[in-house]
């Protein structure tokens, strides 16, 4: 059985089949939605439900909150309809012309950047490209079905004969120990991609704020490279946050970026910084709005671990951003390490139990 889904304010319509999701059968139609995760836990997707019933038959809202609920968001990547719809959500023009592949790919260059994160160069054949868009992701597909592994892609669309990777090791995370343990230069991957709707939107004449919080660094990188090669002039503040000092990795190239280019900002942020780190200290969220406390006129892209998006998107939005002008990819973990990490916090008596 099908039903129909019509879109506003575009009022274009596509059909869903009742056992796909309502973003899965967009995807399939061409029509391009929002998404980042896939998997009910960014929140990326969210969409407003005018008409028409739907349910979440694998997991619950969890990207979305009690108040979104209440006002009638649905996560499209988990919704499947009950009857024909209509939700309000915004079309992306800029995702028409991606194709999703997947590929084999080979590492033809690592470099390990500081304690924890790895640079890894893959090499596609020399028959494929893959276009994106500056600020999606890839996933690696592991072997013997052991799930995906999601990666921002951290070079700009105008160098892609390389794809770049910020890879940081998680404690307990399988993939990630053999990238810094086993994994050396001619290893071959496959992979699937280009993917998410994080990317730089050009038909805006905003100030851009762009707030990274660890390897959130890598997507905004490839966004700022091609903003810079596509001649944007609007004034752009960077926003990078990290634990400790030594957690940040490429420092040189940001600042180099704020000395070639008259309309861009740099701030690093440290939310557990030593006594004699000299620069600004907190959640990297709250030193954004202490220097713009007002973010109406503003464009704001983040990506980085999931507390940091779910803090700074609700103070993001009490600031006056728009939501239509808020942007992020939520580095969510995949279920099995999800697990690991809890287990592991839980043994070092950070966490207690659930009942």
């Amino acid at each position: 059985m099908s039903y129909t889904v019509r879109l506003i304010p575009s009022q274009r319509e596509f059909t869903v089949e009742a056992d796909e999701s309502l973003l899965d059968a967009a995807l399939r139609q061409g029509v391009a939605l929002p998404y980042g995760c896939r998997s009910g836990s960014c929140g990326t997707c969210a969409c407003r439900l005018v008409s028409g019933t739907v349910d979440y038959p694998e997991c619950p809202p969890l990207g979305l909150t009690d108040k979104e609920i209440a006002e009638g968001y649905v996560l499209a990547c988990r919704a499947h309809a009950e009857e024909d719809v209509v939700i309000e959500a915004q079309e992306l023009t800029g995702l028409g012309d991606v194709v999703i592949k997947t590929l084999p790919a080979r590492v033809v260059k690592m470099e390990k950047l500081n304690h924890d994160t790895m640079r890894v160069w893959l090499k596609l054949p020399a028959v494929e490209r893959l276009q994106f868009l500056a600020g999606q992701y890839i996933d690696i597909l592991l072997r013997d079905g052991g799930g995906r592994r999601s990666f921002s892609l951290a070079n700009p669309p105008h160098h892609d004969e390389l794809l770049e990777l910020h890879i940081r090791h998680i404690p307990g995370g399988e993939f990630t120990t053999k990238v810094f343990a086993e994994m050396r230069e001619k290893a071959l991957v496959r992979l699937q991609g280009p993917l998410g709707s994080f990317y730089l939107r050009e038909n805006s004449e905003r100030p851009i704020i762009l707030v990274g919080g660890g390897t959130g660094f890598a997507p905004l990188k490839a966004m700022l490279e091609h903003a810079f090669h596509a001649g944007v002039r609007r004034p752009v503040h960077l926003y990078w946050g990290v634990r400790q000092e030594r957690d940040f990795y490429l420092q040189d190239l940001p600042e180099q970026w704020a000395r070639e280019h008259a309309n861009v900002t740099f701030t690093r942020v440290l939310s557990e910084p030593d006594a004699d780190w000299q620069g600004r200290a907190g959640w990297v969220h709250e030193t954004v709005i202490e220097d713009h406390a007002d973010l109406a006129a503003h464009d704001v892209y983040m990506a980085g671990p999931p507390p940091m998006i779910a803090a700074a998107k609700g103070a993001f939005l009490a600031a006056g951003l728009p939501y239509e002008q808020l942007f992020f990819d939520s580095f969510d973990f995949a279920p099995e390490v999800q697990a690991k990490l809890d287990e592991l916090a839980y043994q070092a008596g950070q966490v207690t139990r659930k009942s």
